[in-house]
């Protein structure tokens, strides 16, 4: 491997020297910015953790100002590597004033990487040094700059979605530490025989295929093995398996607000495996691990299918199927609003059942639009798979299929009765069930129900409801902050009711316990004494109440609504 780059260390740093930083502000080649330093800020990001102050110069770094996707410029003086552009001040700067992030912070990301040597980082410098430059970061005209210090933003590129799609899910992105930057820019997939440079802008792939969402920044120190970029974390996940790309610049815009880069994301080049504090480390020798995705959608006579490839990670999977299944739900506007998703598929799992898909979505009475709640569905489920602490889920893929109906199939629990008070063990009984469609006739089931032989005398509640309301009841019998292992919540996941079916679930005044995914109903109360011990050491629920029986009926509706009977057993 080449020796590493001649570096400046931070204590040798003095305001006032000259140097030059370089960035792309159009295609694939670097242009140089002049630089003047301010000054060092001691500690500003915590112990250790300086930022070097610097100005920008030249006609167009003082023309955009500090430019989002900016990040990770490397910075030169007198041909030493000294760190990579990181921070900017504040919003509606006049001045490009821009904070540096030391070589050496970067260069200590290796070190979490044992699959790279070392590089050796040169001294620190001098005792007086070190005093001259602490003393240099504390002058008042640099601590005002400190509370305005914030990370560069970070282009975040979708390809192949629409504007809603995108304002819809900002604030989760932000919510995960990624903030969508305005702009424009497609993942082409096309060549780029350039080979990467201090300077260059690189692509951190969370999306590809049909749909991308690329990340970008500049590349601060490459080598035959590996690059370093971004001068700060994109999300700080720590150890990823991330793709990197190559990326070229369509154009520079400026703003008065937040200049950006406009990019394209081209072929891939490896593999992001570090990223920390003060940058994020690619490979070239490794190929990532993505989680391919299919949805089909029919409607009518029309398939569409949309295939894609999402990053395999716990924070940013969820979020990634959410916005992409939304994206291609909303693709197809044969129906505008009024539209029900008859949805099916699966989920894989390396090692386990596969995570059954199947229900039913409709708009409701509050009009969120139904794309947005099948993206719900799908993001808990996911998070439930990869919140689990004891496994890390090796997700193989995904296959969703749609049938796209042209009109809004839901309807409202009115009313449930039976026509008897009394019933005895093994009878069978009438329950009438009356709906209310969205703008349609009333609709009336009568079902049958049989009372189970071992039913004891008293009082049995029948409970008419849809799916989700039987589920939320059994989430919330979890014991608070506990969590099940990966194969018991992919049990639970499976055990789910679907929301096109009105449900009947006979209920007596026995307790039961709950053992992870299993329910133990009617037990005596000798046992229950035993168990309701054991719920600091076993993820045991008891309830005061057991389900004997549960049926349902189809009805080809989204259900909502439930209602209580109390019948006497004799």
């Amino acid at each position: 491997m080449a020796a590493g780059p001649a570096t400046l260390p931070v204590g040798q740093v003095q305001p006032g020297m000259q140097g030059v930083a370089y960035t792309v502000f159009a295609g694939t080649k670097p242009e140089a910015m002049e630089v003047e330093v301010l000054g060092v800020l001691k500690n500003v990001l915590g112990p250790r953790r300086d930022v070097i102050l610097v100005r920008l110069g030249g006609a167009k770094a003082e023309h955009t100002g500090v430019v989002a996707g900016m990040s990770g410029s490397p910075v030169y003086i007198d041909g030493k590597l000294v760190g990579a552009l990181a921070f900017r001040i504040g919003a509606f700067a006049k001045e490009p004033i821009a904070g540096v992030t030391p070589i050496a912070d970067m260069l200590e990301i290796n070190e979490l990487d044992r699959s790279v040597p070392p590089v050796a980082v040169a001294s620190t410098g001098s005792a007086e040094q070190v005093a001259g430059a602490a003393s240099a970061g504390t002058t008042p005209d640099l601590e005002a700059y400190r509370q305005e210090l914030r990370p560069i933003d970070t282009p975040l590129v979708f390809a192949g979605f629409s504007e809603e799609a995108v304002e819809r899910f900002a604030p989760q992105f932000a919510s995960s530490g990624i903030v969508p930057v305005l702009g424009a820019g497609a993942a082409s997939g096309t060549r780029q025989p350039e080979p990467f440079e201090p300077g260059s802008m690189v692509g951190a792939v969370y999306v590809r295929g049909d749909m991308s969402i690329t990340a970008a920044c500049t590349v601060t120190y490459v080598d035959a093995d590996r690059l370093l970029a971004c001068g700060h974390p994109i999300s700080q996940f720590g150890q990823v398996d991330m793709p990197m790309s190559k990326a070229e610049v369509l154009t520079t815009l400026a703003s008065p607000y937040n200049s950006f880069k406009i990019v394209n994301a081209t072929e891939p080049a490896g593999a992001f495996v570090q990223d920390r504090q003060a940058g994020i480390l690619g490979r070239f020798d490794r190929s990532p691990e993505m989680i391919p995705v299919s949805v089909k959608l029919e409607a009518g006579d029309r398939t569409r299918q949309y295939r894609f490839e999402v990053l395999n990670n716990p924070r940013i999977t969820p979020l990634a199927i959410m916005v992409t299944v939304f994206n291609a739900l909303r693709s197809d506007n044969q129906y505008g609003e009024e539209v029900t998703f008859r949805m099916r598929g699966a989920i894989h799992v390396n090692g386990y059942p596969d995570v059954a898909l199947q229900d039913m979505y409709a708009p409701p009475e509050a009009n969120i639009p139904t794309a947005f709640q099948v993206a719900l569905a799908l993001g808990s489920r996911f998070s439930r798979i990869f919140g689990n602490p004891y496994a890390r889920p090796q997700v193989a893929g995904v296959d969703l299929a749609f049938d796209v109906l042209p009109e809004r199939r839901w309807a409202r629990l009115e009313s449930a009765r039976t026509d008897v008070t009394e019933a005895r063990p093994g009878d069978s009984i009438v329950i009438e069930a009356a709906l209310r469609p969205y703008r349609g006739e009333r609709i009336v089931r009568q079902v049958p129900v049989r009372i189970p032989a071992s039913v004891p005398k008293g009082t049995l509640r029948v409970l008419v409801s849809d799916g989700d309301t039987l589920d939320r009841m059994r989430r919330m019998t979890l014991p608070l902050g506990r969590q099940l292992e990966l194969g018991s919540t992919i049990a639970m996941l499976n055990k789910e009711r679907v929301n096109d079916r009105l449900y009947f679930s006979l209920l007596q005044p026995n307790p039961q316990a709950l053992v992870e995914d299993k329910v133990m109903p009617s037990l005596p109360l000798s046992v229950i004494n035993v168990m309701d011990g054991q719920r600091g050491t076993r993820e045991v629920v008891v309830l005061g109440e057991s389900a004997v029986d549960e049926s349902s009926t189809p009805l080809d509706y989204v259900v909502v609504g439930a209602q209580v009977l109390s019948i006497n057993i004799k």
